[in-house]
């Protein structure tokens, strides 16, 4: 069953496409954070893979033309930012404090739990661009020497556990103020959080998608000043 699956060119799609589908719906089901459509379609196609024994790299055959909208669909996120750029034009000094901050809290708490946990400096160069989108994070990594793969799975690890926490954390914080929201969000768990902070407001999205371009750019400068420090 396995092999006939794999030879399929279209099964990859189709898993992962019917394993978001179910963790859309159980998000619907449960209203619950916890239930991430991401996640649960990342273990519903693990589940999958392992039972029928199919191969990631038979797998990826069909998935990966998935992966060819990911570029129209980062582009198309500029949408919303120019309804809001009366926003950004307004609180601009504050947009760019709230991405820096952003940034030099993700490379920095990296730093010292590089130290903490005595990890090697690859391991540290690795774990530099975990919170700046996989394309922009996988160019970092390579060239400061880290494991590419390790670097694309804390992100996406980073993006979910972000896309999760968002919304109750900046309830316990009392942060209310969409612009901050949408800035918090997107420069710390880019994408896949960005998706989140549309869930919460049409600005909050469009704060976070700006926050994608300027912090992996950000990112790019500061995390190989960071990388010299360990």
């Amino acid at each position: 069953m396995g092999v006939f699956l794999s030879n399929s060119v279209f099964f990859g799609v189709f898993l992962s496409l019917a394993g978001y589908g179910v963790g859309l719906f159980m998000k619907r089901k449960f209203k619950s954070a916890l239930f991430n459509p991401l996640l649960i379609a990342i273990i519903i196609v693990m589940v999958v893979l392992k039972i029928t024994g199919i191969q990631y790299k038979d797998y990826n055959e069909g998935a990966k033309y998935i992966s060819y909208l990911l570029t129209p669909a980062t582009v198309c996120l500029s949408i919303p930012l120019y309804k809001q750029i009366s926003i950004l034009k307004k609180n601009f000094k504050a947009v760019a404090a709230g991405i820096i901050s952003g940034v030099l809290s993700s490379v920095g708490s990296v730093l010292v739990m590089s130290v903490l946990f005595g990890l090697t400096h690859e391991q540290y160069v690795t774990l530099l661009p975990k919170s700046i989108t996989t394309a922009i994070g996988m160019g970092v990594s390579e060239e400061l020497g880290g494991i590419v793969t390790i670097t694309v799975a804390v992100i996406i690890v980073t993006g979910i556990i972000g896309n999760i926490i968002a919304e109750p954390v900046c309830k316990l914080l009392h942060i209310t103020e969409p612009v901050a929201v949408g800035i918090g969000i997107g420069s710390s768990a880019h994408a896949v959080g960005t998706a989140r902070a549309f869930e919460i407001g049409e600005t909050e999205g469009a704060m976070s998608s700006l926050s994608i371009a300027v912090s992996g750019l950000v990112t790019v400068i500061m995390a190989s000043i960071f990388a010299g420090f360990y």
